[in-house]
C-alpha cells in the first residue's frame, strides 16, 4: 500500500484535498479550503514528476499564498454589506406607523407598525395625537422612539 502511494503521490495529494474540503464543511471560514488549494497544487507538482520534498514545498507555499490572497477576497465577497439584512427590532427603524394611543408630552403611548403595537415615546418630547403618522427613529429594547411624519412625507 505504501509502495502504491509512493508511486502515485498525486493520489495522496487528492486525498489530502478531499479531506480538507470535508473538514471545511464543518467550519465555513475558508481557512481549510486554502490547504485544499495547496493540495491541488501538490497534485499538479506530482504529475509534473517533482520529488516529494519539492511537492511539500509547493503545497506549503500555495497554501500560504491562498491564505494571504484568496481567502480575504472570498470572505469580503461573502460578507459584502449588500448581503446584510436587518432583523428583529432593528428592521423597524425607519418604518412609519400609526399612533393608536396618544403620546403625551414627555410620556409614552403606542404606535402600530405592521399590525404590531409598540410602546413609543416622542423623540423631541412633544405630544403626538392618536391617528398621527410616526416614523421610528430608534429602538430601546421594546420601546420605540418616534418622530411625527407630515402627511406629504408619509406617502413616500
Amino acid at each position: 500500500m505504501i509502495e502504491y502511494f509512493s508511486e502515485n503521490l498525486w493520489l495522496l495529494w487528492t486525498v489530502v484535498a478531499l479531506v480538507c474540503l470535508i473538514i471545511e464543511l464543518s467550519s465555513g471560514d475558508f481557512f481549510v479550503t486554502c490547504f485544499a488549494i495547496g493540495a491541488g497544487c501538490g497534485v499538479v507538482s506530482s504529475c509534473l514528476g517533482l520529488p516529494f520534498w519539492l511537492q511539500v514545498v509547493v503545497f506549503a507555499i500555495c497554501s500560504v499564498l491562498s491564505i494571504l490572497f484568496i481567502r480575504p477576497k472570498i470572505l469580503c465577497r461573502l460578507h459584502a454589506p449588500e448581503h446584510e439584512r436587518t432583523s428583529n427590532v432593528d428592521a423597524l427603524i425607519g418604518r412609519v406607523g400609526l399612533v393608536v394611543e396618544a403620546i403625551p408630552e414627555g410620556g409614552s403611548g403606542y404606535v402600530k407598525v405592521d399590525g404590531d403595537d409598540w410602546k413609543a415615546v416622542s423623540s423631541d418630547g412633544t405630544r403626538l395625537p392618536k391617528g398621527a403618522k410616526a416614523r421610528i427613529v430608534k429602538m430601546d429594547s421594546i420601546i420605540a422612539t418616534v418622530e411625527k411624519v407630515d402627511a406629504d412625507e408619509s406617502a413616500v
